[in-house]
């Protein structure tokens, strides 16, 4: 007679049976419970590295400039210097979130904020060179490169646009100075409300600070100590969001395909909003408009779909600096606040003028259209429209206003 094994001898399965049978696999799944934990405890580690970098940045420049920094930067004191500073140095890099850390930190050294807001808008400008970039990917493809530089190019035409319907109001009236001024002592109070009371971050950035200024550069002249806190707050910061952005797209960026796919196309509110959530997780405009690019190349959204998630980006963005600003500390801190505010400011302005006016709002779509439609026919025409408006434009201009002193 067949006997047939007890349950005991089976060994039904249970919560222990996957261990018995396979240990390792129990130690992959605590692996993969773990490793998200890590991650973020990386991605905060990088956020306060970023705080000390833009805080050593300020103090480096202090001690390296001393009471000089406005003669230090008379060069750029002419807003179309400063605009082209900012958008070449942000095509090089290729980072607006570095670029504009990096100009909070030396406002908190003492550059004038006057100097530094036509710097924030050229890297609008410079920041946009990464998702053109990525549309040459499609250029033997035909229609499908077409669609895919016009939705890169949308965001180009759209931050130049901006540029030029505000640098002027900047340049006239000093629009953006009065706004920030305004915003930053409605954040930080006037004279009976210390910019100590709303910095809590100091406690956190001032002892590396003072160990690296005293400690390990004490002996070193000031001017000699200063550019190496610089040199190593640059350094920093480079680091810190390169790799936090590639944290953060590992956590961040099949959550963000599905908030994209979700959002675009039912509206440009939505679109907007997406375009700002989707920047803010994976902390790179860059990123963002680099993921829809392949999309709007596919045909899978339209270019009228795509332009206001663009302009969202440009508002998510702003994240980096307004972070950087919090580790400011000192008589300047609340300068660097200002220029973060300013940034974003100058972002939502931009969407809400140029997108809500019908005319204006046309303008990048139309400009977008016509440069694709010609860059499929002669694709060496892509390649000369990024030289042209990164680099050679910008170094002529900025060449032309130093001679005629504009």
């Amino acid at each position: 007679m067949e006997s047939y094994p007890t349950a005991k001898a089976r060994k039904l399965p249970g919560k222990h049976a996957l261990s018995d049978s396979n240990p390792d696999q129990k130690y992959n799944l605590n692996t993969a419970t773990i490793t998200p934990y890590l991650k973020w405890f990386a991605i905060i580690s990088l956020v306060y590295l970023l705080l000390v970098a833009v805080s050593l940045i300020g103090s480096g420049f202090k001690a390296a400039a001393g009471n000089h920094a406005r003669e230090l930067f008379a060069f750029a004191g002419n807003p179309i210097t400063g605009l082209f500073i900012g958008t070449i140095c942000t095509a090089l890099i290729q980072s607006s979130s570095t670029v504009t850390s990096i100009i909070v930190g030396l406002v908190a050294g003492g550059l004038p904020v006057s100097i530094a807001i036509p710097m924030v808008m050229g890297a609008n400008i410079g920041t946009t060179i990464t998702n053109t970039a990525v549309s040459l990917g499609h250029i033997k493809q035909g229609k499908e490169f077409q669609r895919a530089f016009a939705a890169a190019t949308i965001h180009d035409f759209f931050n130049i646009l901006s540029v030029v319907v505000f640098l002027p109001l900047q340049m006239a009236f000093g629009l953006f100075d009065k706004m920030g001024v305004y915003l930053a002592s409605l954040m930080v109070g006037t004279d009976s409300m210390s910019i100590k009371g709303f910095n809590f971050i100091k406690p956190l950035v001032h002892p590396p600070i003072k160990f690296i200024h005293e400690t390990i550069l004490g002996s070193i002249p000031d001017i000699a100590s200063g550019i190496i806190m610089i040199t190593l707050g640059i350094v920093a910061i480079f680091l810190a969001i390169t790799l936090m952005g590639k944290l953060l797209k590992v956590l961040m960026v099949g959550r963000a395909k599905r908030i994209l796919h979700h959002t675009i196309g039912r509206g440009p509110k939505l679109g907007i909003l997406s375009g700002t959530l989707i920047t803010v997780l994976v902390q790179s405009s860059s990123t963002t408009t680099s993921l829809i690019v392949p999309l709007a190349g596919n045909g899978i959204f339209t270019l009228r779909q795509v332009y206001p998630f663009t302009l969202g980006a440009n508002i998510g963005t702003c994240i980096t600096a307004l972070l950087a600003a919090t580790a400011i500390t000192g008589g300047n801190a609340k300068f660097a606040l200002e220029i973060a505010l300013i940034h974003l400011l100058y972002n939502v302005l931009g969407v809400l003028i140029i997108y809500s006016i019908p005319f204006l709002k046309e303008i990048p779509i139309r400009c977008a259209e016509r440069l694709a439609e010609t860059a499929v026919k002669r694709k060496s025409i892509a390649i000369l429209y990024v030289f042209l408006v990164f680099f050679f434009v910008p170094g002529v201009l900025i060449t032309i206003s130093e001679v005629m002193g504009w």
